[in-house]
């Protein structure tokens, strides 16, 4: 479902083509250090430094309406957002402004391509979504009748496999049952992975969560249909029961409303 795993570290297909393009980058600038000039150490990572900044805070500046609500978000970059034009002109900058002659600059370009050459290779390995329908079976609700998917509604529909244990699954859910009853005309199921139902209604209670449809999947059912490797994990799927987007790991409110926007729009 568009993730990597390497033992027991599971990591979504962006954020993996991320982290192995900015190995690439600072292996690639560290031999250039070596060989042509050792300040490449130093600009390498105040390059990094200056393309994160100006990303997260374009990503804030064009979503500066939630970020005014949740004005400490602005620094969880752990559910990601980043704007990628700032964070190009920062690159740009630091090569023009961070390195002074022409030969430094063309030196740099060489970690530049081999981590943008890399991300894109790693991306259009992993990041891959199968288009999985919907499984021909039912689940039991929390609420006591059972949810057949089967029978289709015919709209688009968001599923979040999640379980009261997992800490990111936790942080994002109340951000998650507030879109969810704000949007109308597709569908919102939260499918607990493998706990009871005394344990999942303990937990919304406490929490003071109102979700409207709560999946019980004691045997996880729904995570190995999907091929979920990890939690969170929610699916976009189609008016046509298949999967259109996926997103592992706690999602941003920003993220969330724009691959809603997107599944209403493919409609």
């Amino acid at each position: 479902m568009g993730a990597v795993s390497l033992g027991p570290l599971v990591f979504s297909a962006d954020r993996f083509a991320a982290i192995l393009g900015l190995a690439v980058f600072f292996i690639a600038a560290s031999i250039v250090a070596r060989k042509v000039d050792p300040r490449f150490n130093t600009w390498s990572w105040r390059t990094f430094l200056a393309a994160l900044i100006a990303g997260r805070l374009g990503h804030v500046v064009l979503y500066w309406q939630n970020f005014s609500a949740e004005p400490l978000r602005v620094f969880a970059l752990w559910e990601g957002g980043f704007f990628w034009p700032p964070a190009a002109a920062a690159v740009i900058l630091m090569m023009l402004f961070g390195l002074k002659t022409t030969s430094l600059r063309l030196w740099a370009a060489a970690p530049l391509a081999a981590a943008l050459m890399t991300a894109n290779i790693a991306w259009q390995l992993t990041g891959t979504t199968p288009a999985t329908p919907l499984p021909e079976r039912a689940f039991k609700t929390l609420a006591g009748p059972v949810h057949d998917f089967a029978r289709p509604t015919g709209r688009p529909m968001v599923i979040n496999l999640w379980a009261s244990w997992c800490p990111p699954c936790r942080r994002e859910m109340p951000m998650m049952a507030e879109v969810a009853g704000e949007v109308e005309g597709v569908d919102f199921i939260f499918a607990n992975q493998g706990e009871d139902g005394g344990t999942v209604n303990g937990y919304l209670a406490g929490e003071g969560l109102t979700l409207r449809t709560v999946l019980i999947d004691g045997f996880s059912d729904l995570s190995r249909h999907y091929g979920a490797p990890g939690l969170p994990a929610t699916l976009f799927i189609g008016a046509d029961g298949k999967v259109r987007d996926t997103h592992l790991g706690e999602i941003s409110r920003e993220i969330f409303q724009s691959n809603i926007q997107r599944l209403t729009a493919a409609q």
